[in-house]
């Protein structure tokens, strides 16, 4: 408490707006850092490549320079979400599939341990949506599912872990998504569900997070309509408003009626799920006082700083407000323990990789057997495999699978389809459709494009697997059944990391089980398949 009480009488009001800013640093040449000084934000996300001692070294040095120690953050959420160097992990519906809570806690001390070696402090998980809407694009792999009983358990290991273990742990999105098959980095999302029914879910895990004492929240773009309209008698475009911008949500009910008292940070601000509202210039005040401590990637912190110095000057903001968010986050620095020397325990990395490689093996979930598998080169030696790679948002091409490799490595010859061509299996003896989505941004929605796929009109309507054994896999998105049913095998793998792609091939080929079961409904609430 001392330490935050004279960190706080320290700040200049200019130095306690820079606070309430989190930085996305993608540059870090000394120009750039300089400037970062200057504005002194509160907390920054590093997407940058490098080896630890590298992003430890910069992130002391800016410590050294600035009037409060920086809050990093990250989304540990595995699989592509692992930062680099770090141990592969599963991603949550991965780790859902084992069944298993234990398993998901062991993973988590891993990954708190490791990310703090890279010098995080903050992470953005667990995710506590429902994955009820399976035509969503950014829930599936990213949450625990679509039954409470097994997010409840994931989800608490995994704030537990990260916790018990030196780093802030994120409560999201509050106030539940899941139900919106769209994505909120292109539009505001509903909550559709009534009051009652938002507090046997929803309110129910958020009430659970809040007990195991989570460190923070992050309020996103997402609208719930039926708790404006019927405790608070909004109606109109406003009973829609997004929780980021929203005082009734984050007041009220999150802090009010759930007695949450830490932290709440906003969703990433740049995101059309809050843009689309109101320009920057005006909504950043808004975010604040709505109730958020934290405003999320600022694109330009000199001008978002002058922004909130306008609104302060013209009443849409007021300094008790920034007091309040500021004192919170000086309390969530000392809870984390910046204000004295950070230790990071030791690990055994070798044991560390050892424990992944065993927890990806018992993740591969066979949902639909044809009687294909196990796979051997006697009986199937040519494969023929279709997949356009690994599509991720961050980059303008998709990666090369590791799969084709790993399947030659055991012996079978591999064919790879050319893609937006028909599909032709003559002359192979197996066909593999292999996709690699993950539920991470922008996509709108993840979907079999078979005329994209097949390359015309006529071959999109072409189903081979009459005159072929075929498999289906998904290193992503579990849901393809519901545009492929009549596929005779379908296997669910959740994650698209390479490590991943290693464990799917071992139970191909019959070195290992397939172990995983599935938490979520792959079959869509249909029977076709």
């Amino acid at each position: 408490m001392a330490w935050i009480q004279a960190r706080f009488a320290a700040l200049s009001p200019r130095q306690k707006i820079g606070q309430l800013f989190n930085v996305l640093v993608r540059d870090v040449s000394p120009g750039a850092l300089e400037r970062l000084v200057a504005d002194a934000p509160g907390s920054v996300a590093f997407h940058i490549p490098g080896n630890n001692a590298e992003a430890t070294g910069i992130i002391q040095d800016l410590n050294a320079a600035l009037p409060v120690p920086l809050l990093v953050c990250a989304d540990l959420e595995g699989s592509l979400m692992t930062p680099p160097g770090a141990t592969p992990m599963p991603n949550p519906l991965g780790l859902a599939a084992t069944g298993d809570a234990g398993l998901t806690d062991r993973a988590s001390r891993i990954i708190a341990r490791q990310g703090r070696e890279r010098g995080i402090n903050w992470s953005f998980t667990p995710l506590l949506d429902i994955n009820a809407a399976h035509r969503s694009a950014i829930v599936a792999t990213r949450g625990f599912g679509s039954d409470i009983a097994t997010i409840r358990d994931h989800a608490m290991a995994h704030l537990g872990a990260l916790q018990d273990n030196g780093l802030a742990a994120t409560l999201k999105h509050w106030p539940g998504e899941g139900y919106d098959d769209r994505d909120q980095h292109l539009v505001t999302t509903v909550n559709p569900l009534s009051v009652a029914d938002w507090h046997a879910s929803f309110g129910s895990l958020y009430r659970d997070g809040i007990a195991r004492g989570v460190l923070s929240v992050m309020s996103a773009h997402i609208g719930f309509p039926a708790y404006m309209r019927d405790i608070h008698g909004v109606t109109g475009i406003d009973a829609y408003r997004p929780a980021t911008i929203n005082r009734h949500l984050n007041e009220d009910l999150l802090r009010g009626e759930l007695g949450f008292r830490g932290v709440i940070v906003s969703d990433a601000t740049p995101m059309a799920g809050l843009s689309s509202w109101a320009p920057r210039r005006e909504f950043v005040a808004q975010v604040l006082m709505a109730g958020c401590d934290v405003i999320l990637f600022t694109p330009d912190l000199t001008q978002d700083i002058a922004w909130m110095e306008q609104a302060l000057a013209d009443g849409r903001a007021t300094w008790a407000r920034v007091d309040q968010a500021v004192l919170r986050q000086l309390a969530l620095k000392a809870a984390v323990g910046l204000h004295r020397v950070q230790v990071v325990p030791k690990g055994d990395r070798a044991a560390e990789d050892e424990f992944a490689a065993d927890l990806m093996a018992r993740i591969p979930t066979l949902v639909k057997d044809g009687g294909h598998l196990p796979l051997s080169v006697s009986r199937t030696p040519r494969i023929l495999l279709v997949s356009k790679g690994v599509i991720l948002p961050f980059v303008p091409h998709p990666l090369p699978l590791a799969l084709p490799g790993l399947l030659r490595d055991a012996g079978f010859s591999v064919t790879e389809h050319v893609w937006g061509t028909p599909v032709d299996p003559a002359d192979h003896d197996l066909l593999i459709y292999a996709f690699a989505e993950e539920s991470l941004l922008t996509r709108g929605h993840i979907w079999i494009d078979w005329r994209e796929m097949t390359g015309s009109f006529d071959a999109a309507m072409d189903r081979p697997w009459h005159d072929i054994p075929t498999v289906m896999i998904s290193f992503g998105h579990p849901y393809y059944l519901y545009d492929a049913p009549m596929v005779p095998t379908y296997i669910n793998a959740y994650s698209s990391h390479p490590a991943m792609q290693a464990a799917v091939v071992a139970a191909l080929t019959g070195a290992i089980g397939f172990a995983g079961q599935s938490p979520v409904d792959a079959f869509c609430g249909m029977d076709q398949g």
